[in-house]
C-alpha cells in the first residue's frame, strides 16, 4: 500500500513536531486540530476532533492517519481509519485502547500501529534488540524517565507530558512477567534506585510501558518489567496524594491539582535504561542500553527531550512502513521492529545525534 499522504490529528507539543518531521521526510502532511495552529510548514485545518463524521473526508483522502490525541479519542479514530482502509499510528500507553485496536487489525487493509512513542515504543525496540543477543533469557528490565533538568520541590517533576497519561500510568495495574508467567501487579511497586551519568534516580512500576511484550516473551524469560524513573523522593509523596488522600478515586481533581502545581518547563532530560540478562554459549552475561537525552535543536527549533524522542520514534516507524521494511497490514508489535533499521531512518537517527555528557 502506498504511503505518501498523512493526516496528523492533534497539533500540540508532540503533534506539531510529528507533522514537521514527516513533512521534512518527504510526506504530504495535513494537520487537524480543534484550534488554529499557525506557522507550521504544512497545511492545517480546524475541526472537531471528537466528531468522527467530520474527520472522515480527511481520512478518505489519505494513506495514513497519525493520532497525537489523548488516548480516549483513539478508539473512534482507529475505527475510522479501519473503515477507510488506511494505515493507523498512535502514541497511546492505554492497554484497553490497544486491545481494541488489535482486534480491529485482524480485518484491516492497512497497518494498525499503536504505541509508537517512547514507552511503549522505543524502549521496547531497544529491549527486544538486546534480548536477541542471547541464547536463553533470564530477565528484561526496562525503564524510562522524562524529567525536568532543574527539579524543584518535593516531587521534582514537571508535566511536560500529558497529566492524564501520567495519572493513568500511576494508577492502573501493571502487566509483568514473574517466574516465566504473566501477572498483574500494582503500580508504584518494585522500588529501586538507579544511577545514570552520576544522577541518582528512583524507579517503580507503572502501567502501559511494555505494550505487548509480556505476551511475546511469556515462557521465554523469567522476569520482565517496565518502570518509570523519577528523582529521589517523588514516589513517596505521590503515594500520599494518590493513596492516603485517596485522590486516585477522583482523577479529574487530581489532574487539575497536579497540572496547576507542576507546569511544563523548557529544559528537560529523557533517561532510558534497558538491561537484559541471559546465557550465551552457557555463560551468564548482561547487556545494557543506558542513555540520557536532553532538549535539542530539531527541525530548526529547540524542542523538549520528551517531545523530540516521542515524535522521532513515531516518525521513524512511519518511514519504515513507507519503505516496506515493516508489514503493510495487520497489527504491529513494537518489539518486532529492528533497532538497526530504526536508527538508519531519517528520524530514528535523532537518537544518535546527541546524548547528555
Amino acid at each position: 500500500m502506498s504511503l505518501h499522504r498523512v493526516v496528523v490529528l492533534g497539533l500540540g507539543k508532540v503533534g506539531s513536531l510529528v507533522g514537521t518531521l514527516l513533512n521534512e521526510s518527504g510526506f504530504k502532511v495535513s494537520g487537524l486540530d480543534a484550534v488554529p495552529r499557525m506557522e507550521l510548514p504544512f497545511e492545517t485545518r480546524v475541526v472537531d476532533l471528537a466528531d468522527a463524521a467530520a474527520l472522515r473526508p480527511f481520512l478518505e483522502a489519505a494513506h495514513a492517519v497519525v493520532s497525537c490525541l489523548p488516548f480516549h479519542l483513539n478508539i473512534a479514530l482507529s475505527r475510522e481509519a479501519h473503515g477507510a482502509g488506511i494505515h493507523y499510528f498512535d502514541l497511546t500507553e492505554d492497554v484497553a485502547t490497544t486491545d481494541q485496536i488489535r482486534e480491529m487489525a485482524k480485518t484491516s487493509k492497512g497497518l494498525m500501529a499503536p504505541q509508537c512513542g517512547l514507552a511503549p515504543g522505543f524502549i521496547g525496540v531497544v529491549g527486544a534488540d538486546l534480548a536477541r543477543k542471547f541464547d536463553r533469557l533470564r530477565s528484561i528490565e526496562l525503564k524510562v524517565g522524562a524529567l525536568p533538568r532543574h527539579p524543584r520541590g518535593k516531587l521534582g517533576y514537571a508535566f511536560n507530558w500529558s497529566p492524564e497519561g501520567v495519572i493513568n500510568e500511576y494508577i492502573n495495574d501493571c502487566e509483568v512477567i514473574r517466574m516465566g508467567h504473566r501477572q498483574l501487579v500494582p503500580a508504584l511497586e518494585g522500588y529501586e534506585v538507579v544511577v545514570i551519568d552520576g544522577v541518582q534516580l528512583e524507579a517503580a512500576t507503572t502501567s502501559g510501558g511494555l505494550g505487548t511484550m509480556c505476551e511475546t516473551y511469556e515462557g521465554k524469560v523469567e522476569t520482565l518489567h517496565y518502570k518509570t524513573m523519577r528523582y529521589l523522593g517523588h514516589f513517596e509523596h505521590i503515594k500520599v496524594l494518590f493513596q492516603e488522600l485517596r485522590l486516585q478515586e477522583d482523577r479529574a481533581t487530581l489532574g487539575r491539582i497536579m497540572k496547576n502545581a507542576l507546569p511544563p518547563v523548557a529544559e528537560d532530560y529523557v533517561f532510558v535504561h534497558a538491561a537484559v540478562e541471559g546465557w550465551r554459549d552457557e555463560q551468564l552475561s548482561r547487556e545494557e542500553f543506558v542513555r540520557s537525552y536532553p532538549q535539542m535543536q530539531v527541525a530548526g527549533s529547540e524542542w523538549r527531550a520528551i517531545s523530540w524522542t516521542t515524535a522521532a520514534s513515531l516518525c521513524a516507524v512511519i518511514e519504515m512502513v513507507r519503505d516496506e521494511i515493516l508489514p503493510q497490514q495487520g497489527f504491529l508489535k513494537q518489539e518486532s521492529i529492528p533497532l538497526d533499521a530504526f536508527l538508519k531512518t531519517k528520524n530514528g537517527a535523532y537518537y544518535l545525534r546527541q546524548v547528555r555528557s
